[in-house]
């Protein structure tokens, strides 16, 4: 018998779960970890920061999905992880042996990145930590107006901006700190204007340089700008986790988890890794969250030949992807390679499109909100 241990609550382990619920897997004990008994989807965090969805809209419980696939939850989080001994440190000192892993455990914002940050910021990731924020920063903008920065010019510094700005309106002043780029800097041209003007209707201002310092009233920008501030929202780009550079396993230049076409680790074929934590040297565009979701078949098919001693089948992500970028107002933003569009009805599509995400896994309704 071979256990096999799911590191992670992420859009691919989620997959794997409903697979296994489907059909088990002969000769494997699995095993889930994570530090969280839900998985609170990326995609609908903006549309719940902007008012239009609850709480209960944008998460997919994990412990019912995984009684389902028979698998063991264990609610921890990883401190430290040996691919050459094959165990995991969790956070109260057990240790957690495994014949195969999938690492699948999303995104880490360095806290120290930004001097004065872990002190005065609030994080967009772990989600729930941000999710559990929210309800006293709306109320206190109930009481007082608010000057709010979101930090980081990236699809989800943009949504959360957007978003605020369309949940608190008078209430508060957004400014939006990319980081130095435009916002939006890798998404086409046509997409980046788009934002622009909606950035520019919802009355933010956005600051492109480079965030130094997070003061309780303030933050300093490199030019030396003070920007007052009450609340600094902080959504820069993906980390690896600080466990990683001890694991033994062969990392890219940035840290993350070194994979190739059949998801597993160059250097410990027993690790599988996808989404954030990963990163595809032959196909290095593979690194969003749309990635991520469609990452979850073929790892789930991939661990299960593996474990039976079958051929496991490359994983080829296509090269474009198609981007939905929420404004906060009900509209969205799509982009496909150079092409882009914007418009309510993009908004309604997207929410089909994460209703129905939600529904396959949780079985919640998919009408669309009034």
């Amino acid at each position: 018998m071979k256990r096999v241990l799911l590191l992670g609550g992420g859009h691919a382990h989620v997959h794997v779960l409903h697979e296994l619920a489907r059909e088990p897997m002969p000769g494997a004990e699995v095993l889930l970890l994570t530090p969280f008994a839900r998985q609170m989807y990326s995609g609908m965090v903006p549309g719940l920061v902007a008012g239009h969805y609850a709480v209960d809209d944008c998460v997919i419980p994990l412990a019912p999905l995984a009684a389902r696939a028979g698998v063991l939850r264990v609610e921890s989080s990883a401190t430290a992880f040996d691919a050459n001994d094959r165990s995991v440190v969790l956070a109260d000192g057990r240790v957690l042996e495994f014949d195969v892993a999938s690492l699948d455990t999303g995104a880490v914002i360095p806290r120290d990145a930004i001097a004065g940050a872990r002190e005065h910021a609030l994080f967009v990731r772990p989600i729930e930590h941000f999710v559990a924020m929210l309800d006293p920063l709306v109320a206190l903008a109930g009481q007082r107006s608010l000057g709010l920065a979101l930090v980081g010019g990236g699809a989800a510094g943009v949504e959360l901006a957007l978003a605020l700005a369309h949940r608190l309106g008078e209430r508060a002043r957004v400014s939006l700190v990319t980081g130095g780029p435009p916002p939006l800097a890798s998404h086409p041209a046509s997409a980046q204007r788009r934002v622009r003007r909606a950035l520019a209707r919802a009355r933010i201002t956005v600051l492109e340089e480079a965030c130094v310092e997070i003061a309780a009233d303030h933050l300093r920008l490199a030019s030396g700008l003070r920007l007052a501030n009450d609340a600094a929202v902080v959504a820069t780009g993906a980390a690896p986790a600080p466990w990683l550079a001890a694991s033994g396993l062969a990392l890219c230049e940035q840290g993350f988890v070194a994979t190739g076409p059949t998801l597993q680790s160059v250097s410990h074929p027993v690790v599988f890794a996808v989404g954030d934590v990963a990163a595809r040297p032959d196909a290095p565009h593979a690194r969003s969250g749309v990635y991520a979701v469609r990452a979850g078949p073929p790892l789930a098919l991939n661990l299960r030949r593996f474990v039976a001693g079958g051929e496991l089948l490359p994983h080829h992500p296509q090269r474009r992807a198609l981007n939905l970028i929420a404004c906060g107002d009900r509209r969205a933003i799509a982009s496909w390679g150079g092409w882009s569009v914007e418009g309510r009805w993009v908004w309604r599509w997207k929410d089909r499109i994460d209703r129905e995400f939600i529904a396959r896994y949780a079985g919640s309704p998919t009408e669309t909100p009034a």
